[in-house]
């Protein structure tokens, strides 16, 4: 079955509907990190990161990290919990989808204005 065919029968998974938009803006490159997650940079900088369809992290500066965290669209990063910055966002929903290409777009932004 030819790609055009299978994706009207087949809608399109969480990772691929972010990875579609993402990569249309300007500069941004996607493939596989070191550590098995899927990568989203502008030149050498990572503007976010996936893991499969299930979750997202970025990493904000502390002022944009906490206005996010109070807001409730960012909770700390598994990694690093506690620690303002390292951000991380879990994909359940169209709507958990739609957010985080708006968090990679609010970190886009500001790598792209450097």
């Amino acid at each position: 079955m030819d790609r055009a065919r299978r994706a009207m029968i087949e809608p399109m998974s969480a990772s691929e509907q972010i990875t579609r938009e993402v990569t249309s803006w300007p500069g941004v490159e996607a493939g596989p990190g070191r550590r098995g997650e899927f990568s989203f940079k502008v030149g050498r900088r990572e503007i976010g990161h996936l893991h499969g369809d299930h979750a997202a992290h970025f990493m904000l500066p502390k002022d944009m990290f906490t206005e996010l965290f109070a807001a409730g669209r960012v909770t700390h990063h598994p990694v690093f919990p506690g620690k303002d910055g390292p951000a991380a966002r879990r994909i359940a929903t169209d709507a958990d989808v739609t957010d985080v290409i708006a968090l990679l777009r609010l970190n886009y932004d500001r790598v792209s204005a450097k």
